[in-house]
């Protein structure tokens, strides 16, 4: 559900005031993660590397309450569900966005992935989940990125996780990856933590 409430009663109050109406209010933060966990298991059950990724992206999420409110328009909104925003390359040669419900159940998050994203590789379709607070993610796998720094438009306020391609060394996989917020959703601690406790659930999948 979402609904809008009063800045003023968060304690995102006083960053709603310095940067709601800034010109340019993102921040991006990068770090490079250790990824050989799930890229075993991947490998292992026969699952996708970035549906695992995305799914931890939305556990490391959920327990950082600042992800849950998103500035837009000049309004402040709360939510109580969180979706992972995928874009995918669909049969016309172009691309196609579909948002996939979080839930803590990951064989239950694998089989909306998979659904969702064939059915808008197939149907050139994007689907959203206006109702949810929805984290953007962009894989741009058919290079190695050490950073990336996105566009910014006031018609997308949304958090935004990116990367490029893994990186094989002995035995351990690693991966660069970039995160994009708002400020008036939440402060570079928060971003920080947020990246800790994504490194944390690769580790413990």
């Amino acid at each position: 559900m979402k609904q809008e409430i009063n800045p003023k009663d968060t304690n995102r109050a006083l960053a709603f005031e310095l940067w709601m109406k800034s010109p340019m209010p993102m921040v991006t933060l990068t770090k490079t993660l250790d990824v050989t966990r799930i890229y075993r298991m991947s490998r292992q059950r026969s699952l996708k590397f970035n549906m695992l990724l995305c799914w931890c992206i939305g556990k490391a999420a959920s327990r950082i309450e600042e992800f849950y409110m998103l500035p837009q328009h000049g309004k402040m909104y709360k939510y109580d569900r969180m979706a992972i925003n995928v874009i995918v390359n669909n049969i016309n040669g172009g691309i196609s966005s579909c948002d996939i419900p979080f839930t803590d159940d990951l064989d239950e998050f694998s089989t909306n992935y998979i659904n969702l994203t064939q059915s808008a590789k197939k149907n050139c379709e994007s689907s959203f989940q206006e109702d949810m607070m929805v984290i953007g993610t962009s894989a741009m796998t058919a290079t190695e990125l050490d950073g990336i720094v996105n566009q910014y438009t006031d018609q997308f306020c949304n958090p935004m996780v990116m990367w490029g391609r893994y990186r094989k060394k002995w035995l351990k996989v690693s991966l660069p990856i970039s995160f994009q917020f708002h400020h008036v959703q939440m402060d570079g601690g928060h971003a920080a933590r947020f990246l800790e406790e994504l490194q944390e659930v690769i580790k413990a999948i």
